[in-house]
């Protein structure tokens, strides 16, 4: 029988191979000759699966987008059934910071994608549909909060929402060890605390 290639291990492979890229030579040797040899494959082969730098860049920037919701759910699942929406909002903030390894490769992914949309339409508009997505799901989580009596009603929950992802802007004061990640895990259960009434800590 032939043999069966898995077309998308092959894939996110390669979008690993780019990750390192990233993190390890900066996006200005992002090109598709250097990650078919980190990939280990010859620049045909890498081309098979992407015709252009950009579709390359852009599954690579989806696999990371998936690694991190994965990471999410996971992180869910241990806090139980009915987790508190404050464990929640602080879980999806933690992941978006570069406090290890996985988080690392896809926060500098991130950066290097961000960067390469403000030069091309067609990444400018996936990435903003991205940030988009992304977004709306923190809004909806504070929304349920404020509903729920945990965030008190005066809140607005668009402002409250850009505040939030505002500590997201916490990662380059860590990858240049201007802060320390304790020190952002500390500022973001700061505000959290500030941000939710009445929570009840043995919960």
């Amino acid at each position: 029988m032939p043999k069966q290639v898995d077309h998308r291990g092959r894939r996110e492979a390669i979008a690993r191979a780019l990750w390192r890229v990233v993190e390890q030579r900066g996006v200005t040797h992002l090109t598709m000759r250097v990650v078919a040899q980190e990939a280990g494959i010859s620049l045909g082969q890498l081309q098979h699966y992407f015709a252009s730098r950009t579709a390359m860049l852009s599954f690579a920037m989806d696999f990371a987008s998936e690694q991190t919701s994965r990471r999410v759910k996971e992180g869910l699942k241990k806090l139980g059934d009915r987790p508190h929406p404050r464990d929640v909002l602080r879980l999806t903030l933690v992941e978006m910071l570069p406090l290890h390894a996985d988080a690392r490769a896809t926060s500098r992914m991130s950066a290097a994608y961000v960067l390469e949309a403000l030069h091309d339409e067609t990444v400018h508009e996936q990435a903003r549909r991205g940030l988009v997505q992304g977004r709306a799901l923190v809004e909806q989580l504070v929304r349920h909060a404020i509903a729920d009596g945990h965030i008190a009603p005066d809140r607005d929950p668009a402002t409250e929402t850009n505040l939030l992802l505002t500590l997201t802007g916490l990662t380059p004061l860590i990858e240049l060890n201007v802060i320390s990640p304790q020190d952002a895990l500390t500022a973001i259960d700061l505000y959290l605390d500030r941000l939710f009434t009445g929570r009840d800590r043995s919960a």
